[in-house]
């Protein structure tokens, strides 16, 4: 162990003379005798029977970084052989050929030296047991004598970074071979060698740390759970010793890089040492007192005291959080006045200001969260404390980041939760807070209002209500994008962040305002007066504005809540008034649609509003200036939902129900609508049907409101009647895909009543398909698979596969399930299944494994008869297309599993009966 690094090194590598150049590199790129020499010179580093020729290596790396692109193909594919080579072959031998000590030591180009540390890093990793004991040490020693040399001085330290950090990391690889069995004193000789140079010292830190992450971080998945445990239960016995150097740095170091490094080891350690080490020392009150004030250091610190307030340990350390908190905030409140403007320093700082504040969100967060009780009982001695905590998080949250954004919303949503819980006696639910009703006895209390605790917090919590309201996050997410069929449709985002966030922002702002319902009102109209008087106008103050009023619907009483949206419609209804130029009419008008969509009770309560609303949407609907109809058949279909009962009833002072009235004016009220929002039109209506419980009624009323498509249908089922031909023209296909979309999007409104519909449509929308299919099959025969790929093909593919959707969309929601399998499974056995056979790969429609999926989910055993003749037309003709790679026909695996788990679950008798098929299964 005291030998000298090339002493060491000798153990482990035998000497070796070095081979005159080939000079392969001054060959001309290109064919021909050169280009064969070039190949010839990086296949010779591949011959172990000779000794390694350390210059053509150089050579070969070199021609990895510059070399022409075959020369780097050529120099990549051949070290990538020579390490596989040394590390599959004898390793002892394979490293005493290659030389890396001499590579490290006397070589020149750093790029070579990278690559001799993979290859040791490999052998350390996998090959380090089958060396000889000698060896090891050897490797060992020459390892370390080369960190202290590089590790001894600035210049090297500095220099040669990226270098000494993956030695570093090699040896930690070592330790973690040779610790505690082969070496015991690894802890005290690290530490010995630490307090005889600072610099020495800032590097041992740095392994330490790593060797902390390797160990308590990433043990799962680099070594066995009993090797893991034999290296923590070390790592605990010697960390006495650790701490005596960490405790030693701080106390008599003043070199910054030393210090900073010296932190930044202490997190790691924060997670996993001994819990006295943190609370029976003086450990918090040097962090907070010798580091917290100083920016060079603040960062590392408080990343450390939030690993502290983070600890779940149970109640008996709470005196020692309470300490911790009454110091950290102490501390940080004469760091940080108290008008601190933390949005601007965020803006105009530097990356370290901006990580500072991130990092205080953090603290008071993880402090905050599980030890909000330790907190508010600082309160009755100092009582500034705690306010200094949330007024430094109100600051935080204002910051225009939405991470930093997202930590202070989490704390703020625990904390309203808390308290309403706290208020009501009760916990608060799992769904958001939307369904909340209001807490008996809180709604309408004023700012005098409230227990000791809620009044603790009343004057922050209004603060938090002015953010929620400033940033509320747009409720949900719209994508314009193109279908399959080429047409531009509107996709909702279901999961997006901004949902996610807008979500946690509602349930956080309907707490408040349970909390305090007259303070959230007079915040929304204090703002909406601003809009009005021009003070805060703009676009996105107003959006923000209204998602935030439309957020907390249902949050007030009736009452309230009745006054409350009829000044705000009011506003809003004389800023439309005030404005000039139609993209702000555009946006004040949609903003009003979507508080009053919001509030479905205040609408059913009044139907002359009602009714005028939706008149109102009906004439948006003419408006052809971007977003507005998009906006009113939004609307439209979320009050047909929540209000459905009220346009199917004869309301007093009308001739006859909305519903009816709506579908004999339908063709003018769509005449200026896109094909999809048509779509979302009659899915509206659909559900006013649905609400009907008269059954004869409701067949009625969707008769005439799919008179117009049924008409358009017959035509153009009748024309196909006298010349196949007129199915082949674009635009006759673009009517049938929308005819039949309009179909499904009224299926999913009402749902089995839709029976009667389809039954009109049934035969023809087989026979369209079955027409369609033979006429694919026809421009396959004669153009091969790339005619899947025109436009005319693609077109009828389209009517195929929203025919399959809308007799899924109808299956799936019926309630007569022996009518499905008598009257409707029949019939599209053959034109389905047979075409799904007879088809090519790239002509079969994943819906149709879809399809009848849903199918069997529905009819369960019902559908076992029928499973063999299923199974026969799609699972073999699948397989094929998905066993030849992983890639291709994605939809298809989904579907085809899919499918066999319905088959395996209600169908299971079927998969006997089959004729070989259950072993293919399996």
């Amino acid at each position: 162990r005291n030998k000298g690094p090339r002493e060491a090194a000798s153990r482990c590598c035998a000497s070796s003379r070095l081979l005159p150049s080939p000079g392969w590199l001054s060959a001309q790129a290109g064919t021909g005798p050169g280009r064969c020499a070039v190949h010839a010179g990086m296949e010779a580093l591949l011959n172990f029977s000779q000794p390694l020729n350390s210059e053509l290596l150089d050579q070969c790396v070199n021609a990895v970084y510059t070399g022409t692109p075959a020369e780097r193909d050529q120099a990549q594919r051949v070290l990538t052989q020579l390490q596989e080579r040394i590390n599959s072959e004898d390793a002892s031998a394979a490293l005493n050929w290659f030389r890396v000590d001499l590579i490290l030591e006397q070589g020149t180009n750093p790029n070579t030296k990278f690559y001799a540390l993979q290859i040791l890093d490999a052998c350390i990793k996998y090959r380090w047991r089958t060396l000889p004991r000698e060896q090891c040490e050897g490797i060992k020693n020459f390892i370390v004598n080369l960190v202290i040399k590089m590790s001894s001085d600035d210049a090297s330290l500095r220099n040669q970074r990226l270098f000494l950090g993956k030695l570093n990391l090699i040896l930690v690889q070592v330790v973690k071979q040779e610790w505690p069995h082969n070496w015991p004193s690894f802890i005290s000789d690290i530490v010995n060698a630490s307090k005889t140079n600072e610099t020495l010292c800032e590097n041992n830190m740095a392994i330490l740390k790593l060797l902390s992450e390797e160990v308590f971080d990433y043990s799962r998945d680099e070594m066995t759970s009993a090797k893991a445990k034999r290296l923590k239960e070390s790592f605990n016995n010697d960390f006495s010793l650790i701490y005596q150097l960490c405790d030693f740095i701080m106390e008599h170091s003043q070199k910054p890089s030393l210090l900073s490094m010296t932190l930044q080891t202490l997190l790691r350690f924060l997670n996993w040492i001994p819990l006295g080490y943190i609370f029976e020392t003086k450990m918090i009150e040097k962090l907070v007192y010798n580091y917290l004030p100083f920016p060079a250091y603040r960062n590392h610190t408080l990343a450390c005291l939030t690993e502290i307030a983070g600890l779940d340990i149970g109640a008996i350390y709470n005196s020692h959080f309470e300490q911790l908190f009454i110091l950290a905030t102490t501390q940080l409140s004469q760091v940080l006045p108290a008008d601190t403007d933390f949005a601007a320093g965020f803006e105009t700082g530097s990356e370290e200001d901006a990580r500072f504040i991130q990092n205080l969100a953090l603290f008071h967060t993880t402090f905050l969260k599980p030890h909000l009780a330790i907190a508010e009982k600082t309160h009755a001695t100092q009582p500034q404390l705690l306010q200094s905590a949330l007024r430094t998080l109100i600051g935080i949250s204002k910051v225009d980041d939405l991470e930093i954004f997202k930590i202070c919303l989490e704390f703020w949503n625990h904390l309203a939760s808390d308290l309403y819980s706290s208020e009501c006696g009760i916990a608060p639910a799992s769904n958001p807070a939307l369904l909340l009703a209001p807490a008996q006895g809180m709604a309408g209390l004023g700012a005098g209002g409230g227990s000791p605790r809620r009044q603790l917090y009343q004057d922050r919590l209004s603060q938090v209500r002015l953010i929620m309201i400033s940033r509320m996050a747009k409720p949900e997410e719209v994508l314009i994008v193109e279908d399959e069929n080429g047409e531009i449709i509107r996709e909702p985002m279901k999961d997006s962040d901004a949902i996610t966030l807008y979500k946690t922002m509602r349930e956080t702002l309907v707490y408040l305002t349970h909390l305090n319902v007259d303070d959230t009102e007079n915040i929304m109209l204090e703002k909406l007066a601003m809009q009005v008087d021009g003070s805060e106008w703009s676009w996105h103050n107003l959006n923000t504005l209204c998602w935030a009023i439309g957020s907390i619907s249902g949050a007030m009483s009736e009452e309230d809540e009745k006054r409350f949206l009829v000044t705000v419609i009011k506003d809003l209804l004389g800023l439309c008034e005030m404005k000039r130029g139609k993209d702000n009419k555009a946006v004040i008008a949609s903003n009003i649609m979507y508080v009053v969509g919001q509030y479905p009770r205040f609408l059913r309560a009044h139907w002359k509003f009602l009714k005028t609303v939706v008149n109102k949407l009906f004439e948006f609907m003419h408006e052809l200036h971007p977003g507005v109809q998009d906006m009113a058949c939004d609307t439209f279909v979320k009050i047909a939902q929540k209000c459905r009962r009220k346009f199917s009833m004869l309301q007093v002072g009308e001739q006859m129900p909305f519903v009816d009235e709506l579908c004999l004016n339908l063709p003018s009220i769509i005449s200026d609508l896109e094909p999809s929002q048509v779509h979302t039109f009659y899915e509206a209506v659909g559900y006013m049907v649905q609400s009907q419980t008269d059954s004869g009624l409701r067949d009625q009323l969707l008769a005439k409101l799919m008179e117009l498509p049924n008409s358009m249908w017959q035509d153009l089922m009748a024309q196909a009647g006298r010349d196949l031909s007129v199915l082949k023209d674009a635009q006759v296909m673009k009517n049938i895909v929308n005819i039949i979309k309009t179909n499904e999007r009224v299926v999913v409104a009402l749902g089995h009543p839709f029976m009667s519909q389809l039954s009109r449509l049934y035969i023809d929308l087989l026979n369209a398909y079955k027409a369609y299919s033979e006429m694919i099959n026809s421009a396959v025969a004669s153009g091969g698979q790339y005619a899947t790929q025109t436009s005319q093909v693609r077109g009828m593919r389209a009517v195929k596969r929203e025919t399959l959707r809308l007799l899924e969309a109808y299956i799936e929601r019926s309630e007569d399930n022996e009518v499905i399998v008598q009257r409707f499974v029949p019939p599209m056995l053959d034109p389905i299944l047979g075409d799904y056979v007879r088809n090519i790969p790239e002509a079969r429609d994943p819906e149709v494994l879809s399809l009848f999926t849903c199918i069997i989910n529905k009819l369960q055993g019902l559908m076992t008869p029928e499973v063999p003749r299923v199974f026969d037309a799609v699972f073999k003709s699948t397989l094929d297309m998905i066993t030849k790679n992983f890639e291709d026909f994605p939809e298809h695996r989904t579907n085809l599993f899919n499918l066999l788990r319905a088959i395996n679950q209600h169908c299971f008798p079927a998969l006997l009966n089959g004729s070989g098929n259950f072993g293919l299964i399996i």
